[in-house]
């Protein structure tokens, strides 16, 4: 009986520390980007979006996924230490797309405070122009 209690001792003190530890926070610069215009003769622009970690534990991006194929996320993929600062690269393909505006939605699934944070890119490519 004594060690079913030391146990369950352990276990509680043991939650209580997982508890304690700090946590991650993630910080952007700005959560949103208008590429502007831009013509369908040079399709693919990209933006690097940059962030810091707020929190007082080292911040993981375990994902990042676009809202269609047109959109191609790239991050941080090593554990960023508090106060440290990492980046997302997005980059849009409009090859093949119909020109005119567009709006994108990068969605990141994180160990910190807020766990899913949503980024956008937008704007507008024109017409191949005539040759």
């Amino acid at each position: 009986m004594k060690k079913v209690a030391f146990y369950m001792l352990m276990l509680v003190m043991s939650i209580g520390c997982a508890y304690a530890q700090g946590k991650a926070d993630i910080k952007f610069e700005q959560t949103t980007h208008n590429f502007g215009t831009f013509s369908e003769n040079s399709p693919v622009v990209s933006y690097t979006f940059k962030f810091t970690n707020v929190g007082d534990a080292p911040l993981v991006i375990h994902q990042a996924v676009a809202s269609c194929g047109c959109t191609v996320p790239e991050y941080s993929q090593e554990p960023i230490a508090p106060g440290k600062t990492g980046t997302v690269k997005v980059t849009y393909n409009g090859t093949g797309r119909y020109p005119g505006h567009f709006k994108k939605s990068i969605t990141l699934r994180t160990n910190a405070k807020t766990e899913i944070m949503r980024l956008f890119i937008e704007g507008d490519m024109t017409a191949k122009d005539a040759k």
